[in-house]
């Protein structure tokens, strides 16, 4: 799978440093004023990439965000959009939050974005929609694609071990994402893109066999995982939505980030929720043969077979330095509890949360089974 042609066919730039920099980017922004974002964890990234900047572009801007991890809530929106008034195009420095608020304020203001990744931690490099925080709920709102990826490998195996664990942690659960999309498929007669599913399915394949790799902190897997983080937006372009990156795991991990919010407590890194809840996804899927039968069950039965086992996930983001239970994420019992039964009404989509909770499986049996497993 070539990244490049892929990324040049849906008019992006993902370009990896050689010793000549980035000279596609360079020549990309000769004629625009850039304003660089970041914030207070990522600013350490930022006089190179400045540099960079100022030999190329017509001017150059920096606009550090006064918080090591900001949000991306309507405020901030506001001021990358405002900070970016004198200027036709945002550069993020930083990965999942910054990238976001950089694409939205874009989008919003109808100037370019990109982002020089400085960890391989997330899926949204590449899509056209953004998580955003409203109203002290989670949104999904339609953005726009980052016109340059720039990718220092360097920069990407020196990131701290936990984020590049949430990326694995954001890949891995494509395995439910994709089955959660098949198993609708079967029960609702939801309609599946099989460009964007076959797309999806093969970076996932790719990424997880050069685990071993990445777990050595060796480049090529970390290549692969950026790869498979890039094509994420791809096929969810194809696909026209979130359908072949997000399921149930991604409900679940919404449903915590807005309980971290009303907590006022911060939020932990998107791809750690996420591993989380794709270790209860693939739980459900496998534990269901031994639950009551309903229609259409023998479909979903085949569609668990194809899938890894919690154990697996858990085995790699434990190796990753990434949290393997709900409590050691400050989450109160009786929250992740509620949580199984509640989080699939997150969205109007179709997984195998909503299986089990629509079809009477979801019992106080079943919870406290999940508590004493997940908990």
């Amino acid at each position: 799978m070539d990244i490049q042609a892929l990324s040049a066919h849906f008019g992006i730039n993902a370009e990896r440093k050689t010793d000549g920099g980035f000279p596609v980017f360079a020549s990309n922004i000769r004629t625009h004023r850039v304003l660089i974002v970041a914030d207070e964890t990522t600013a350490r990234f930022v006089p190179p990439v400045a540099d960079m900047v100022r030999r190329s572009a017509a001017a150059c801007g920096t606009l550090i965000l006064p918080s090591p991890e900001p949000v991306a809530d309507e405020e901030t929106v506001r001021r990358v959009a405002e900070g970016g008034k004198d200027y036709d195009y945002l550069l993020a420095v930083g990965a999942g939050t910054l990238n976001d608020l950089c694409k939205y304020a874009g989008f919003l203001t109808h100037k370019k974005s990109g982002v020089f990744a400085t960890a391989p931690s997330m899926d949204g490099f590449t899509s056209g929609v953004t998580p955003l925080i409203e109203h002290g709920f989670k949104i999904t709102r339609p953005a726009q694609t980052a016109s340059d990826v720039l990718m220092d490998f360097d920069v990407l195996c020196g990131a701290p071990r936990i984020m590049t664990g949430a990326g694995v942690g954001d890949i891995l659960a494509k395995y439910c994402c994709l089955a959660d999309w098949r198993i609708s498929s079967a029960l609702t007669g939801e309609k599946v893109n099989e460009q964007a599913y076959s797309l999806m399915h093969e970076a996932v394949r790719a990424c997880d066999e050069s685990l071993p790799a990445l777990l050595n902190n060796e480049a090529a897997g970390v290549e692969k995982l950026m790869d498979a983080l890039l094509i994420s937006g791809y096929a969810m372009v194809i696909a026209g939505n979130s359908r072949p990156a997000s399921g149930a795991e991604h409900h679940m991990s919404h449903f915590l980030e807005m309980d971290f919010l009303r907590r006022g407590k911060p939020i932990p890194l998107h791809g750690i929720k996420v591993g989380l809840g794709t270790m209860v996804s693939l739980y459900l899927y496998h534990t269901l043969a031994r639950r009551p039968a309903f229609e259409g069950c023998e479909k979903v039965y085949a569609e668990a077979e194809k899938l890894p086992s919690s154990e697996y996930v858990e085995n790699v983001l434990a190796r990753l330095d990434c949290p393997t239970r709900f409590s050691m994420l400050d989450i109160p019992a009786g929250t992740v509890r509620n949580m199984f039964f509640e989080a699939y009404k997150i969205r109007d989509r179709f997984t195998i949360l909503t299986l089990y909770c629509t079809k009477g499986l979801m019992t106080d049996e079943v919870a406290d089974e999940l508590m004493e497993r997940f908990y």
